[in-house]
């Protein structure tokens, strides 16, 4: 896997809203092409994350017009601008989220880093080898296989 930071990768300043932002004003922002999440940040940190999946889930309920803080995702797992995109990956898959809000050392929120920004830079399979240093053979004999030349 190529060592590339999610700094790389991410979505620069993506979106965000206040948690004060209602539920509408939220989905009419989610309704455009290049917005796929909404980082709901506070005057001071990211508190949340607000995806489409959040509004469906409102409007099933049949609430009226939420504010987004009521229904967000939280808490959030986020990442350094540092982090190696394996890493990001790694802790997208734990928490089962499909985004984290990239956020610098004193500097806040920095940007969104998605599982489609990550895959390019991921191997299809990641597998733990361990050699025993025998020989291969695809006989099942055992011994290693060579090719008859004439």
């Amino acid at each position: 896997m190529i060592d590339v930071p999610v700094s790389a990768v991410m979505t620069e300043c993506a979106q965000t809203v206040p948690p004060t932002t209602t539920a509408v004003e939220a989905a009419t922002r989610l309704r455009r092409a290049d917005v796929c999440a909404l980082v709901v940040h506070d005057s001071s940190a990211v508190v949340g994350i607000v995806t489409e999946a959040d509004i469906v889930a409102v409007v099933a309920e049949g609430g009226e017009n939420p504010l987004v803080e009521s229904f967000m995702s939280t808490p959030v797992v986020t990442v350094d601008p540092t982090t190696p995109v394996g890493l990001a990956a790694d802790r997208m898959r734990d928490a089962g989220v499909a985004r984290l809000p990239v956020v610098g050392d004193g500097t806040g929120y920095r940007g969104l880093v998605a599982r489609t920004d990550v895959a390019p830079y991921l191997s299809r399979h990641r597998l733990d080898i361990d050699w025993q240093g025998d020989p291969l053979s695809l006989d099942g004999t055992g011994t290693p296989d060579t090719v008859a030349t004439e």
